[in-house]
């Protein structure tokens, strides 16, 4: 099954307010829901409605390198406003899309997304304002992190020069087309957690979001070259493979720590939730009895050495918010399946479960016929709320929210979002 992700969008302009009409009716009971739970439906007491905010190649704002402030924060506000309007209560803002930073960072160059240039001053503070302004209106800002992503290309001079992957070379491998930090190697791990937990001591943010990128996506027929760090690091473990695991959790757990430690030594402006949103495929059944009943071509615990199932029966993320990203009846990914499968996992761990929801496939021509119905969404919906452990919805994002080609966000509010709620505490 090939991933249709987050990565290779392009950019389009963004919408207005008056794409915001509401249209739609009760949502269609989705195979295999009992009777009458459509109409059990009730509005939570809390409930987490977010959307992601995505910075990485200008993808939902700024909608282009080079704005000026004024520009670049009348855009910001607008998807806050248009968040409201849709009764979300909470934006995943992508703070450090390719080791950069859209707040004054003493340890990266602020992003090339904001002005067009890297390193260059935007004039004003995206982070700090963003969640000053989500704060005004009722809105948790969540900081999304991507810890090793270094670079959309290859080219380590086209960099500024006092990048930290030009000063240590040795951190950084090219794969896929990207550059990496080299995950394996524990001055990485420190320095990128360095970088994330002084947004942190910085600003009131709400949560330090991760997403689904850990060690690189398999790129057919190239490797990631790390055999030299592993032979280095790795003497203790099985595999490469139980190493690079190793490394990724070591990642979780320290930044879990840190964050906690931050909390209690009031270094960090207000309590913060870690959450993460990996891959919606942990590992399918044929791999692993205990997996889901999937058979997905990407397995995050295989692939991604990200053994997300591990971080949430250990209490070191508060939320996890999978991204499940298929239709109800997709054969190699049933969204019908993963629900529960997801559920059953975080039962009885106190982990929020987030599902997240593909708004970005709903109209798109080159989906098949589910997602060109407005009501795909909102059917999601209608089963989740059969499931406890299911605490909200993220949707993928913020362009789409305001855009919603066919309708289907708004189908989503129509049938699920009578009034704003409070996130879960």
């Amino acid at each position: 099954m090939g991933r249709i992700g987050r990565r290779g969008f392009v950019l389009a302009a963004a919408g207005t307010l008056a794409a915001l009409a509401t249209t739609g009716g009760a949502a269609a009971r989705p195979a295999g829901l009992p009777a009458g739970a459509a109409r059990r439906r009730r509005t939570p007491r809390t409930e987490f409605r977010g959307m992601w905010l995505a910075t990485v190649a200008n993808r939902d704002w700024p909608s282009a390198g080079g704005l000026t402030a004024a520009e670049q924060r009348a855009e910001l506000l607008h998807h806050l406003d248009t968040a409201v309007a849709r009764k979300l209560n909470a934006v995943l803002l992508q703070v450090r899309p390719t080791a950069d930073a859209l707040w004054p960072s003493p340890h990266e160059p602020w992003s090339q997304y904001l002005t067009g240039v890297q390193g260059q001053h935007p004039g004003w503070d995206p982070l700090g304002t963003a969640v000053r302004e989500a704060h005004l209106r009722g809105l948790e800002l969540h900081a999304w992190f991507n810890p090793y992503r270094v670079a959309t290309h290859t080219d380590p001079s086209r960099l500024v020069a006092d990048h930290p992957a030009r000063v240590h070379p040795e951190w950084v491998l090219p794969y896929g087309g990207k550059l990496y930090y080299n995950p394996g190697i524990p001055e990485v791990r420190t320095f990128v957690q360095d970088a994330m937990m002084d947004a942190v001591g910085r600003y009131d943010i709400d949560a330090v979001h991760f997403d689904d990128y850990f060690y690189p996506y398999p790129v057919a027929g190239q490797v990631f070259d790390d055999d030299e760090t592993y032979a280095r690091y790795g003497a203790d473990f099985a595999d490469k493979a139980a190493w690079r695991r190793d490394n990724i959790d070591r990642l979780v757990s320290e930044m879990a720590d840190r964050i906690k430690k931050a909390k209690k030594a009031k270094t960090a402006k207000k309590d913060t939730s870690f959450g993460i949103s990996p891959f919606g495929v942990w590992r399918n059944v044929a791999t692993d009895p205990l997996g889901s009943d999937t058979s997905a071509g990407v397995q995050t615990y295989d692939d991604l050495h990200a053994d997300v199932v591990k971080w949430v029966k250990q209490g070191w993320i508060d939320y996890v918010v999978p991204q499940l990203y298929w239709h109800i009846g997709f054969g190699p990914a049933d969204y019908a399946k993963l629900l529960p499968w997801w559920s059953d996992v975080v039962r009885g761990t106190g982990v929020c479960l987030y599902a997240g929801e593909a708004l970005y496939k709903a109209g798109d021509p080159a989906q098949p016929a589910p997602w060109q119905d407005p009501a795909e969404l909102s059917r999601h919906l209608t089963l989740a709320a059969t499931y406890p452990q299911v605490r909200g919805h993220c949707f993928f994002s913020a362009k789409e929210v305001t855009t919603d080609r066919i309708g289907a966000m708004a189908t989503v509010v129509a049938d699920h979002y009578p009034t704003m709620v409070l996130p879960p505490a």
